[in-house]
């Protein structure tokens, strides 16, 4: 025990001046600091009334693309489903009828496709994997839900508008997209 004593050494204080015993350089300078924070731009944005301006390479909600007569790109082909790493795409496929040539670009269709956004990592890998470029991440963000299947987009919810018989619709959720 003895030998331990004798290796810790004391802290020496020096005694404080009258100055620094008031606390007013400290006081001045902590006032200092809050009043410059005070006068600064404020980094929240009210989001309702105003919207913080995204990066161009933001990767949004994902977008099921129409050609310029108003078919589906998608061919069902599953490179993108095979592409996601987290597996949030699912589809099936199916063959158009005869008579269904002005709704399919090809002989075959997704019937079903649907996307887990709980699942998705927003990477655009499928966006990547497309030959057909029939899916795109958008600019708008998902938007809240409350439930679980809420989060689950189908092929209706996915589908861009009609550019033929909605023009406006699609030039809206094109964006500054220009495809």
């Amino acid at each position: 025990m003895q030998a331990l004593t004798n290796r810790v050494k004391q802290v020496e204080r020096k005694p404080m001046s009258m100055w620094e015993k008031m606390y007013l350089p400290a006081i001045a300078k902590g006032m200092s600091i809050t009043f410059g924070h005070m006068f600064k731009k404020r980094p929240t944005v009210n989001y309702p009334e105003k919207t913080r301006p995204f990066s161009p390479v933001f990767r949004g909600l994902h977008v099921l693309n129409r050609d310029e007569e108003g078919r589906e790109r998608c061919t069902a082909c599953g490179l993108c489903a095979v592409a996601c790493p987290a597996e949030a795409i699912t589809m099936e496929a199916a063959e158009r009828l005869p008579g269904e040539e002005k709704l399919y670009r090809e002989e075959k269709y997704a019937a079903k496709y649907e996307i887990n956004m709980l699942r998705c990592i927003f990477c655009g890998l499928c966006e990547e994997a497309c030959p057909k470029d029939a899916i795109y991440l958008s600019e708008t963000f998902a938007p809240a839900n409350y439930t679980r299947k809420g989060f689950i987009y189908g092929k209706d919810e996915l589908l861009i508008p009609d550019p033929v018989t909605q023009p406006e619709e699609f030039a809206k959720a094109q964006g500054n997209r220009a495809k």
